[in-house]
């Protein structure tokens, strides 16, 4: 299971407050927190308005590279900026890339700077008419944005298609839609990683935590491989490490009995 932490994320009030403030220790702490609880990607998202995005993005990039050697996962909805990010170099050791989707040319301005490399990148199931409800429809964008990458020359193995998780609240069908998409995109393109941030499905709900740690444990079912999420939650991560063991990915729960031991999973003291 690959590990996107979501903590770095201007859509979080204090995150947003440290990058207006330039507030560094935050941003140091919240980089070595995520990456002690295990991430493998810490995302790397400004979410500020568009004339100040590009300055906060590099501030944050050289911010989280003096804390910790994670990968960053470079986020934001502006094509334009990520290749120039990408093209400066600013990003010491390849990560990734989110996201594309089929809205205008995100695939094909982000596609051939990546293409050969160890950069991986998520794709967004969403084009012009934004998220489509039908996860039918949304596997079709799926085809698409894999069949791109696969054309341009990117290893289909660093592509993460995100099928955009509903919130329950909203959409009743949202767990069953998810497992759908994860299942229909594997049969599609089995080398080719599914993705999601799963606490989107709680959204408007009480008790988040129990909708998601659940949503978790249903999507590693079906396959997921990835997953935008709080690594630090003691929740979220005795899911993962317990659904591993019990579907037999985590032969023997020599992963599940060492994490335990590390005080990473269980009863949080």
């Amino acid at each position: 299971m690959i590990i996107i932490g979501e903590k770095i994320n201007g859509a979080i009030p204090s995150i947003k407050k440290a990058i207006a403030d330039r507030d560094a220790e935050l941003i140091r702490q919240r980089s070595v927190a995520q990456t002690e609880a295990g991430a493998h990607f810490l995302d790397c998202a400004p979410g500020t308005v568009p004339e100040l995005e590009y300055e906060a993005m590099k501030w944050l990039i050289d911010t989280m590279q003096e804390a910790t050697d994670t990968p960053l996962c470079i986020d934001s909805p502006n094509a334009l900026l990520l290749k120039r990010i990408l093209e400066e170099g600013r990003v010491k050791k390849p990560g990734m890339v989110n996201s594309v989707n089929e809205e205008g040319t995100k695939c094909e301005t982000i596609f051939p700077l990546i293409a050969g490399t160890d950069w991986q990148v998520v794709g967004l199931t969403c084009d012009q008419d934004g998220i489509p409800a039908d996860p039918g429809k949304k596997v079709d964008i799926a085809r698409r944005i894999i069949d791109k990458a696969d054309r341009y020359g990117v290893k289909l193995k660093n592509l993460h298609i995100d099928p955009c998780v509903m919130a329950l609240a909203t959409v009743p069908s949202s767990m069953r839609d998810f497992e759908r998409c994860i299942r229909e995109i594997h049969a599609y393109a089995p080398d080719v990683r599914v993705t999601g941030a799963v606490s989107n499905i709680s959204f408007d709900m009480p008790a988040r935590k129990y909708i998601n740690a659940n949503c978790m444990a249903y999507a590693l079912r079906a396959g997921l491989d990835s997953a935008i999420m709080d690594p630090c939650s003691i929740d979220m991560m005795s899911t993962i490490y317990a659904c591993e063991a019990l579907c037999m990915a985590d032969k023997g729960g020599r992963k599940y009995n060492r994490a335990y031991r590390q005080g990473k999973i269980g009863v949080k003291k």
